[in-house]
């Protein structure tokens, strides 16, 4: 279990997260959900410890995330933020091998091979294994992040918008992959969304924020209410209803 107890995080005299207080539930597709600013992938950040909360504590198994040593960490939780670069001539293998260093270091086992092959195999990428990052289109890279982080085969899977650069097609096949970790792997998973379309049809539990605060945290179909979704985005959603699931239409 994930637990974060009246986190806050301050740029300046900038609140970006304030006295945010909630329980993160195993073995489920949590989707982080609000405005631009809410200050979803600063709390995000602080969840996987990328930065430091300023007051607060995080809890993960028990234990406050800043007495973990990085490496028993890197085998717990996961994270990819939206922005990634590496400068290095690598190959699609190569980066997706980075994933399996905190079990190898370095040295590559049967084991970390079978792992490597499975990820490539799940996100499409097995007949460019060879081709070098730098000429991929920003839909592969992703996908290729993603398989690393997945090669990484931790509990906790943290990923800020991932969506990002993926068209339709392999956005719905993403969000498909991520709810199979969850439901045949036990995984879970934290994901920051912007579209809350995807995040209705797949996510179990929403996170809403709104100003740095949590606006509300319960289940899918607690959120995507008209009557919360309005006040949530200061917007007029039209909630609908379809084969059982919702959508959301938002456009003036």
């Amino acid at each position: 279990m994930m637990e974060i107890k009246k986190v806050s995080k301050l740029y300046g005299s900038r609140q970006v997260v304030d006295g945010v207080d909630l329980e993160i539930s195993e073995g489920k597709l949590t989707a982080l959900i609000g405005p631009n600013g809410a200050g979803k992938s600063t709390l995000l950040s602080m969840m996987s410890r990328l930065i430091d909360k300023d007051i607060g504590e995080i809890y993960l198994d028990g234990n406050e995330v800043k007495s973990w040593k990085q490496n028993e960490l890197a085998k717990k939780l996961a994270i990819l933020k939206q922005s990634n670069h590496v400068n290095l001539k690598l190959t699609i293998r190569e980066l997706v091998a980075f994933g399996r260093f905190p079990h190898s270091k370095g040295r590559v086992t049967q084991k970390d091979s079978e792992m490597i092959d499975e990820a490539l195999s799940h996100f499409g990428l097995t007949d460019i294994q060879d081709q070098l990052i730098d000429s991929l289109s920003g839909g592969q890279l992703q996908r290729a992040y993603i398989a690393m982080i997945f090669a990484q085969d931790t509990d906790y899977i943290l990923l800020d918008e991932p969506l990002n650069n993926l068209d339709m097609n392999y956005a719905v096949q993403m969000m498909k992959i991520l709810k199979d970790l969850v439901v045949y792997h036990g995984k879970t998973v934290i994901i920051v969304l912007h579209d809350i379309n995807f995040a209705a049809s797949y996510a179990d539990e929403i996170i809403a924020m709104k100003d740095g605060k949590l606006f509300l945290h319960d289940d899918t179909e607690e959120v995507i209410k008209k009557e919360v979704l309005d006040r949530l985005y200061d917007m007029n959603i039209k909630v609908c209803e379809m084969e059982g699931k919702r959508f959301c239409l938002y456009f003036n």
